[in-house]
């Protein structure tokens, strides 16, 4: 795995030394993202150089670089621990709060009428609270990215990101909620306690098969949306990539033999998906019998072995979190590749490609990231009680409209894709 690492590097402010310094980083495989300078003092510059490397060419960029005459290394830090420290998220105020006035409206006594206001009729919680703006993020911490059951305190940088994705892109206030607690029959029983803090609930990281029971209940007996995002979040940003992809190739999605590898919560979440918008033949495997089991009960068909799914496939999705699980042999000339793990994935697009693959992609590039935000925010507009199929399908082919040419989905960071797809939820969501 590359870490990105910020160098703080002092050299001789003399013609080519800053070069050097760039060719002694580069001759140690290290890849430059950033050069800024921070400082020049007389005959000495200082430079922040940031560099993506493993832990071996950690080690070897170290001595390079003190072994230079005309450079020193003054500090080093790891980008992505900055960036985190202090957490990413804070609950702030929205209205102005300067005077006893505005404290006696906002708080005691004044709030008190709202209270009963809502006491009277429940739905004016919708107008006179952020109710519609908040999701409860709740994980156990059984599986946390593909890092698998490390906890759910340890998940709460996971949780966080979430938050901070819904806060920026759709408005929305998402609290973060661990539990622990892994019998699905105590994780139901909280969340229901707690749902009426929230204008809806995203479950997050939440291992199978304990997660489908824990969505559906929860799904059945609150009046609020309900959605894991590894399931259909995931299947929804799949989706939309795969309908780009196969336009691409000049492929029929629908006609064609689509492949699961790894039938876990992503897996049978992206199959589920892609039955639903018509594909007419969906196979699978897994090495637990129970999930190849619960991909036939949607509507597809178990496969017998990794080997017999690549000679079948046209379309292959793998979701196992198994680094190079599928050899560059197995690839089948004219297939499509999605092999989604992170943050390894199950085959370089490269080598796929090689091999004579139509099309290949990774995780990196099909982010969840701009899936579950407008899922929520356009549920929450809508007012909605649950999610439908017609709102993930919505969310997927809105997506797919909006990739730019040569570019598999649009830009996570534009908050125009995220208010479109977010109004075509809403509109799914009120014609149901």
């Amino acid at each position: 795995m590359h870490i990105p690492e910020i160098l703080l590097i002092e050299s001789q402010h003399k013609p080519g030394n800053l070069g050097r310094v760039l060719t002694a980083i580069g001759e140690c495989g290290t890849l430059i993202d950033h050069i800024t300078l921070v400082r020049r003092d007389q005959d000495r510059s200082i430079w922040e150089v940031t560099v993506e490397l493993d832990e071996d060419g950690s080690k070897k960029l170290i001595k390079s670089l003190d072994e230079l005459p005309y450079a020193k290394l003054l500090g080093r830090s790891d980008r992505v621990f900055d960036r985190h420290r202090g957490g990413k998220i804070e609950t702030v105020a929205k209205v102005p709060l300067d005077s006893t006035q505005q404290l006696r409206d906002l708080y005691t006594p004044g709030v008190a009428r709202v209270c009963l206001a809502i006491q009277e009729d429940p739905e004016k919680v919708w107008e006179y609270t952020n109710i519609g703006n908040t999701v409860g993020i709740i994980t156990n911490g059984t599986a946390i990215l593909g890092l698998g059951p490390i906890g759910a305190v340890p998940g709460l940088p996971v949780m966080e990101g979430k938050a901070m994705i819904y806060s920026r892109f759709v408005g929305i206030s998402g609290v973060p909620i661990l539990l622990n607690e892994t019998d699905p029959r105590k994780v139901i029983a909280t969340v229901q306690a707690i749902a009426p803090s929230f204008g809806a609930i995203h479950l997050e990281d939440i291992a199978a098969p304990e997660c489908f029971e824990i969505e559906n209940t929860l799904a059945d007996t609150l009046d609020k949306p309900v959605m894991q995002d590894d399931q259909h979040g995931t299947a929804v940003v799949t989706l939309g990539a795969l309908l780009t992809a196969a336009y691409r190739v000049g492929r029929t999605l629908n006609d064609s033999i689509i492949g699961h590898v790894g039938l876990g919560a992503a897996g049978l979440g992206i199959a589920q998906l892609l039955i639903k918008n018509g594909a007419k033949r969906v196979i699978g495997t897994d090495l637990r019998d129970t999930a190849v089991k619960r991909l036939e009960n949607l509507g597809g068909h178990g496969c017998n072995s990794l080997d017999e799914l690549m000679k079948e496939a046209d379309i292959v999705i793998a979701t196992t979190g198994v680094k190079d699980l599928i050899k560059p042999g197995q690839v089948r000339s004219g297939q499509i590749i999605f092999a989604l793990s992170n943050p390894e994935s199950e085959i370089e697009p490269s080598a796929a490609l090689a091999r004579g693959a139509a099309f290949a992609t990774d995780g990196r590039s099909v982010n969840n990231a701009l899936g579950f935000p407008a899922l929520f925010r356009g549920a929450l507009d809508a007012r909605a009680k649950r999610f439908t199929d017609a709102m993930y399908l919505a969310a997927a082919h809105t997506l797919a409209e909006l990739a730019p040419p040569n570019e598999l989905l649009p830009q996570v960071l534009d908050k125009s894709v995220h208010a479109t797809v977010a109004a075509a939820v809403r509109d799914a969501a009120l014609k149901d």
